[in-house]
């Protein structure tokens, strides 16, 4: 069933990212939907592509995404789609290509496949909990770096600006990306060591990364170092960390800090 629901979520997300890229600095309606939260016509489109294509091939699973008015269905299901359709939004707006299209199979509760696909940089990165991850058919491993002294950390440029980071650049390398998600694909293939963040983050946001990134051979949790239990009545998380594994609990003290 993996395998099939792979090659399905695969399928789904090239054409939702095939929609997107028609979108892509052309003219399309943005919609707002709170701060630093715009919608356009991309999400839209991808949404209402990856719904139809991976519902209408595993109708009894259940759906969350960040597009559709959410239900209690999905609860009493074992087998979840949790999707962003484009994670990066904001991004897509100012026409930087960090943004990718987001799917997530959540199964009795555990991020087990991922899908995350970047149109314009045409990168796939694709991922099953215990048996592998690739970037575009090739495997991907998180890094071996042993230490925070010299890791890189992919972060939200907000959070730069913030200064959060600048007590740190004397251990640390950090550098800008977009996309929740994205940042997750390049911890996953070894671009850096770590993200993470203590603000919250939708399931939508993280649950295709997660399983990536764990199937890649690092580790992710919360801010408190928990595990993520998906397919949740409140879908926000309480802070990110996504790392090689080796340099987690020091990220954890970071974060605690």
């Amino acid at each position: 069933m993996l395998d099939r629901a792979l090659e399905v979520a695969t399928e789904a997300v090239l054409e939702a990212g095939a929609a997107v890229r028609g979108f892509y600095k052309d003219e399309y309606t943005v919609r707002d939907k709170g701060e630093d939260n715009p919608l356009t016509d991309a999400d839209l489109a991808a949404n209402n592509i990856l719904e139809a294509r991976l519902m209408g091939a595993f109708p009894d699973f259940g759906w969350l995404s960040e597009e559709t008015k959410d239900t209690e269905e999905r609860l009493s299901k074992s087998h979840v789609w949790i999707v962003d359709p484009l994670d990066g939004t904001k991004e897509f707006t100012l026409g930087i290509p960090e943004f990718v299209v987001s799917v997530g199979l959540s199964i009795d509760h555990v991020a087990t496949l991922g899908v995350l696909y970047n149109p314009i940089e045409d990168q796939l990165f694709r991922g099953i909990v215990g048996q592998g991850a690739t970037l575009n058919g090739e495997a991907i491993h998180t890094t071996a770096h042993p230490g925070l002294q010299g890791a890189k950390v992919v972060c939200s440029r907000t959070e730069m600006k913030k200064g959060w980071f600048d007590e740190y650049t004397d251990m640390l390398t950090p550098f800008g990306v977009g996309s929740v998600a994205y940042k997750f694909a390049l911890v996953a293939a070894g671009r850096a060591e770590a993200t993470f963040t203590p603000r919250p983050r939708n399931e939508w946001d993280i649950c295709g990364g997660v399983a990536i990134v764990n199937a890649a051979g690092g580790r992710t949790s919360n801010r408190h170092g928990a595990d993520y239990r998906f397919n949740q009545r409140d879908p926000l998380k309480d802070g990110v960390a996504a790392t090689n594994g080796h340099v987690h609990n020091d990220v954890l003290e970071l974060m605690s800090r």
